[in-house]
């Protein structure tokens, strides 16, 4: 008769790295969240080495209904080397928070460590460093290092007690080595002489024993070695998994199994606690920000509708501050408003995009320029009750002066308050290649012909079929690793950077949600979590992005001004100009924002755009998304007459009739889901996330029989169904949303305008732009010779730093007149310095050079410098 099975012991794991313990965690915590539950632990602690990059993922995780009914709870902290002196590690503090003040705490205290780090990703921590009051929510564990002797343990309990009285464990990891029986020994003895009681803790860095390969890749890749070369470095064994729990009760004694259970009930901080809180100090007293939203609203909209704003408009922004108000939003839009008018007070040219575009709240308020007679596309689709996440607004500004945008919020909010969101950069299979085929020790050139065989976004990972093109031999059992590791490797988080433009703000102390770190880039700060962290926690981010074209919209539109005699803005250019539209339908377009790639000008003829609306189409056809989708020449064929107009069902005319019957736009896709699919606006949303800008390809597979089997269900063709889903896989590596396309086609018809109209001025501003757009300047100034502008080469005797309009200030253009000559400006000579540049034009306004020992004298220009301007017969 078998003997009857004892119950398994319940198991909370509180000591665990994920793969945001950079090059040291083998697992994503994903996969450790759903490992833990089908194991059956009662929690699982992710305590990433001085981050808390890793656990919003692993939060998420926590959602899938499975992982629920597991009954597992998530804890969050954090794991710090603490040295001596000398920097040797004497042991591992876990810092788990127990409630929502020492989550608080704790990011405040990673934050202290990671800014006053001199490199970035780095930090330094003793003991002395560390107050036990600074971290009053908080429960610790103490993992000590082997090597240490008794009296070091007895010092480093009295430490403990005397700082973590009463919240503090000895962490005990048995792994299987041999002096592990005598190890748990030492900590019993030291733990029933200080109270300090013991505590099993797994040390866990990836979710399952077959990962040990690829921990060990991550380990020579951090140290800079081929594995061969990493020895004791190296985990001894694999222990480090997620281990089961009877294997656990194998090897803890009973009682520190329980005692994990003990501690996870110390800590019952979620996520889900965090509360976001806007900034407020723009709003003035005795005004709420409701009531500051309405009045800046309806000022902007007498200045644009200075004849009384019609009844529709008044309706629709009625409409939209209703629903502001009712979502809690107006700090939102009075931020990024805050932000527009800093600019416009500076003379700095910006520009909203995206979709502010569908709101008349943002027209009105100036952070668009796309009025409702040119969009009709929905507010809700900006925000709405039903998606019940803050709205997204993305600003360009000059790409020469965003910075002076971002320090303005630094130094309005202070780095306790604002930071740039991350960028996780994560490897792609080039990458992966490369560092794996390092420390497995291939060689330099094999790994260049492997990369180089790998190039592009075309592939779903490292191919053996690709490998075999280089002369590596797929059946061998080193390139068989190589694949098999870096295919693991692939989407592995490499390191933090900084996102391009995304700020998050708040009204308290923002290192008390989430901790803040120095960026590479002098005076930049970052936080830990990347967008779609804030997004999954509902956080509010601003983007301040920066575009060159603007830059160069603003300067020519300066020299305009000054020669028209009046101030020329950008919303004053002139609409439906027939010259420009006949210039683009020519592809007459060098230099112009947006469509002067080789793709675009083969375009223009055959669509030969002649109203605004036309350049919407324009900027978004030639993309990914409608190319794969085979959108374009079925648009280009209705739209020369040689196809009729038609719709697969009259239910789907609402969303295509605009662009003829074939889907261009982002959002036609999600409408056609929702409509021929019978997708849910939930649906619906996480298939606008999968679209997302720059999502690598393979995160839409889950949709496709959702999809083409929802449409085929319902009657319509598999063909039409097919080229649906292929045109979203196209927006799944660069999505191009009608909103984004309206704004930039404001930029696209204004840039053109000033081309056809003003070529020398446009020329001026593109120059003194560089570098920015598809040409250089070389090509410019042909283009620019080829319109009757005289352009006059770089001189030492006549020329500035910027190019200029040459002689003195030219009078209004006639009609048919012959433009202004332009003087090219020192900053075009290549190699020579910008401030040798400066020297030489102040130089020469006190009085022509005499030859070139006076130039060289005058303006203190080295050798080099004159060699440069000999190559640019200057």
């Amino acid at each position: 008769m078998a003997e009857p099975r004892l119950p398994l012991p319940d198991y909370a794991e509180l000591c665990c790295v994920s793969n945001y313990s950079f090059l040291q965690g083998a697992s994503h915590p994903e996969e450790l969240v759903q490992r833990a539950a089908a194991l059956g632990y009662r929690a699982l602690a992710i305590t990433d080495e001085c981050s808390v990059a890793g656990v919003v993922r692993a939060h998420v995780a926590c959602r899938d209904p499975a992982v629920q009914a597991s009954g597992l709870q998530l804890q969050v902290g954090s794991r710090f080397r603490v040295t001596d002196e000398a920097g040797q590690t004497r042991f591992t503090l876990v810092v788990l928070a127990a409630d929502l003040l020492g989550w608080g705490q704790l990011c405040e205290f990673i934050t202290r460590l990671r800014r006053a780090s001199p490199v970035k990703g780095q930090y330094r921590l003793t003991q002395d460093l560390i107050d036990g009051e600074a971290l009053a929510g908080c429960v610790v564990l103490a993992l000590p290092e082997r090597d240490l002797d008794d009296a070091a343990l007895q010092d480093l309990a009295r430490w403990l007690l005397r700082h973590f009285t009463g919240r503090c464990w000895w962490g005990v990891s048995l792994l299987r080595a041999l002096d592990d029986e005598r190890w748990l020994e030492r900590l019993q003895a030291v733990s029933a002489a200080s109270a300090i009681p013991c505590v099993a803790c797994g040390d866990v860095h990836f979710h399952v024993r077959s990962r040990k390969p690829l921990q060990d890749v991550l380990t020579a890749i951090r140290l800079r070695r081929p594995l061969t070369a990493c020895g004791l470095d190296l985990q001894p064994n694999a222990e480090r998994h997620l281990r089961t729990r009877l294997r656990l009760a194998q090897v803890y004694p009973p009682a520190l199994l329980a005692e994990t259970l003990a501690v996870s009930a110390r800590c019952h901080f979620s996520l889900d606690e965090l509360s976001y809180h806007y900034p407020d100090e723009f709003i003035p007293p005795g005004e709420t920000a409701a009531s500051h939203l309405r009045t800046l609203t309806w000022a902007g909209a007498a200045k644009h509708w200075p004849h009384g704003v019609p009844e529709k408009e008044r309706a629709q922004i009625a409409h939209e501050l209703a629903l502001i108000d009712d979502l809690h939003y107006e700090h939102y839009f009075l931020t990024v408003a805050d932000i527009v008018l800093f600019a416009r007070g500076r003379g700095i040219l910006c520009q909203g995009r995206g979709s502010a575009a569908n709101s008349l709240v943002c027209y009105c308020l100036g952070i668009t320029a796309v009025g409702p007679d040119r969009l009709t596309a929905l507010f809700e689709r900006f925000i709405s009750k039903e998606r019940n996440e803050p709205p997204d607004i993305d600003v360009d500004f000059e790409h020469e002066r965003r910075e002076e945008v971002i320090q303005y919020l630094y130094s309005k909010y202070g780095r306790e308050r604002a930071a740039l969101t991350a960028a996780v950069i994560s490897y792609q299979p080039r990458s992966a290649l490369r560092d794996v085929g390092k420390a497995l020790g291939f060689t330099p050139e094999q790994l260049d012909a492997l990369s180089s065989a790998h190039r592009g976004w075309d592939t779903e990972g490292p191919n053996p079929a690709r490998a075999a093109e280089t002369g590596l031999d797929p059946d061998a059992l080193a390139v068989q690793q190589l694949l098999q590791l870096a295919t693991q490797l692939q989407g592995f988080p490499r390191h933090l950077s900084q996102h391009t433009g995304g700020f998050v703000l708040t009204a308290g102390r923002l290192s008390r949600m989430v901790p803040i770190e120095n960026a590479s880039m002098k005076d930049r700060t970052v936080i830990q979590w990347d967008k779609d962290d804030l997004d999954a926690l509902g956080l509010m981010k601003v983007d301040v992005l920066a575009l060159g074209m603007l830059s160069a919209l603003r300067k020519t539109l300066a020299m305009v001004s000054q020669r028209e005699g009046r101030v020329i803005e950008l919303y004053q250019v002139p609409e439906g100009d027939d010259p420009t539209y006949d210039m683009i339908s020519r592809a007459d377009t060098v230099g112009v924002f947006q469509i002067e790639s080789r793709a675009q000008m083969s375009m223009l003829p055959r669509l030969r755009p002649d109203c605004y609306y036309d350049l919407v189409i324009e900027v978004a056809l030639v993309r990914p998304g409608p190319i794969q989708g085979g959108a374009v020449h079925p648009y280009l064929d209705r739209r020369q007459g040689k196809v009729p107009v038609s719709y697969p069902r009259e239910e789907l005319k609402v969303a295509l009739e605009r662009t003829l019957g074939v889907p261009i736009f982002q959002e036609q896709c999600m409408q056609i889901a929702m409509v021929a699919a019978g997708f849910s606006a939930g649906e619906a949303d996480g298939l606008r996330r999968a679209m997302a800008a720059w999502k690598r390809k393979g995160g839409l597979e889950k949709y496709h029989d959702r999809l083409v089997g929802g449409m085929v269900a319902r009657g319509y063709e598999q063909d039409f169904a097919e080229g649906v889903f292929k045109q979203i896989q196209g927006f799944s590596d660069y999505g191009f949303p009608e909103s984004h396309a309206a704004s930039f086609a404001l930029l696209v018809y204004a840039s053109a305008w000033l081309k056809c109209h003003y070529p020398a001025e446009f020329l001026v501003g593109l120059l003194n732009s560089q570098p920015m757009g598809f040409y250089s300047p070389a090509q410019l100034v042909q283009d620019a010779r080829r319109h009757q502008v005289t352009v006059w080469p770089v001189d030492v005797q006549h020329s500035g730093v910027d190019s200029a309009l040459d002689g003195p200030a030219p009078a209004p253009l006639k009609a048919g007149g012959p433009p202004p000559a332009v003087r090219l400006g020192l900053r075009l000579v290549a190699g020579l310095s910008l401030a040798a540049a400066q020297r030489i034009a102040q130089a020469r306004a006190a009085g022509p050079f005499a030859d070139t020992q006076d130039l060289a004298r005058r303006a203190g220009l080295e050798q080099a410098d004159l060699r440069h301007l000999a190559a640019a017969d200057a």
